[in-house]
């Protein structure tokens, strides 16, 4: 069942609290948030065997222009490290918060220099209120809009991109690695980082063993290019897994009320495909069940989603799921016309 995102999710409007009470009961009879402890072995090993082995193949070939084959095959790799960091951010791998944290911070900010704690706030937030234009900070007008009041007010650099937003969308992914990075590393002098000093030592030791390591093996030129082929995918792919789950679905504002199932399903969009698209994009692809259950593992989310579709049925709820590459022309579509106030003023 789909409905045309974007829509205005009002009609909906209704304190239906119990609704989700009634999913949530049928989910834990069925089984669904029991933990998946062999699954979660194999893929880390397989993941991080795939990242030991880009790190030996980098020492083994030297100075060589193949190091840029490698440096791709190490941004897909450092995505998926990303995205195991993820689940671990939501319990999923885990029930001990301490575990959870400790590797988190182990997967994120040594092995691929992203800031768990950073992200562990930041994620959080977009959770408990999703594409919500002033509390949801994915949708916060950074350098895009992602509405027309935003673009209304925008100004500067925000204005100048946001008239053609939707066609650069994907170069300006080219910078999202480097951005992420960089997130990281700012939220360090925030009030709320908890382990400040470990967060620091982690993301900086990455950093420095990272820089060594390029610049030890390839002359200057290939160094370069290395890092910018490295970054820039890694970007692109973080970028084109994430998109597909909220840009281009209704966005919500303070006056707009709606109970938890409501809020989490109307903004959310599922994207269909087989085992290719679940390794991709790490169960990302079953949006609509991360959101409504977090802490439930990667493959279980698989499993239930068609008790959720069926619920959302019955209750007449729109459940928004189309392919990747339609998800992505839906958030290009929406990104083009929420700059149309910018491209007409």
């Amino acid at each position: 069942m789909s409905y045309a995102p974007g829509a205005a999710p009002s009609s909906f409007e209704s304190p239906h609290a119990s609704d989700f009470s009634r999913l949530a009961a049928d989910v834990r009879r069925a089984g669904h948030f029991r933990r998946r402890p062999l699954y979660y072995t194999v893929r880390l090993a397989a993941v991080f065997g795939l990242y030991i082995a880009g790190w030996a193949s980098f020492f083994v070939l030297g100075d060589s222009w193949w190091q840029l084959v490698v440096a791709g095959g190490c941004a897909i790799v450092f995505a998926q490290i990303a995205l195991i960091g993820h689940d671990l951010a939501h319990r999923q791998v885990f029930g001990q918060r301490w575990i959870s944290d400790a590797l988190g911070r182990v997967v994120g900010n040594l092995a691929i220099g992203l800031g768990y704690g950073w992200w562990m706030n930041k994620h959080t937030r977009h959770h408990a209120n999703p594409n919500h234009e002033d509390l949801d900070p994915d949708v916060a007008p950074d350098i895009l809009v992602w509405s027309l009041d935003q673009a209304r007010d925008s100004r500067g650099l925000v204005r100048f991109v946001g008239r053609w937003q939707a066609l650069l969308f994907y170069p300006l992914l080219l910078l999202e690695g480097i951005n992420l990075h960089v997130g990281g590393v700012r939220a360090l002098r925030e009030p709320w980082m908890k382990q400040r000093g470990l967060e620091a030592a982690l993301l900086f030791a990455h950093f420095a063993l990272y820089l060594a390591a390029v610049a030890w093996v390839l002359s200057p030129g290939k160094a370069l290019l290395f890092i910018a082929i490295h970054q820039g995918l890694f970007g692109v792919y973080m970028g084109c897994v994430f998109a597909p789950g909220h840009k281009g679905m209704p966005t919500l504002t303070t006056g707009t009320r709606l109970d938890f199932l409501r809020k989490q399903v109307l903004t959310t969009r599922n994207v269909r495909g087989g085992w290719l698209i679940d390794i991709a994009m790490g169960g990302l692809n079953y949006q609509i069940e991360h959101h409504l259950f977090p802490s439930i593992s990667t493959p279980g989310l698989r499993a239930v989603q068609p008790l959720v579709r069926t619920y959302c049925l019955e209750l007449g709820l729109p459940y928004h799921e189309t392919g990747f590459v339609a998800s992505h022309i839906e958030a290009l579509g929406h990104l083009h016309r929420v700059g149309a106030p910018i491209r007409n003023g």
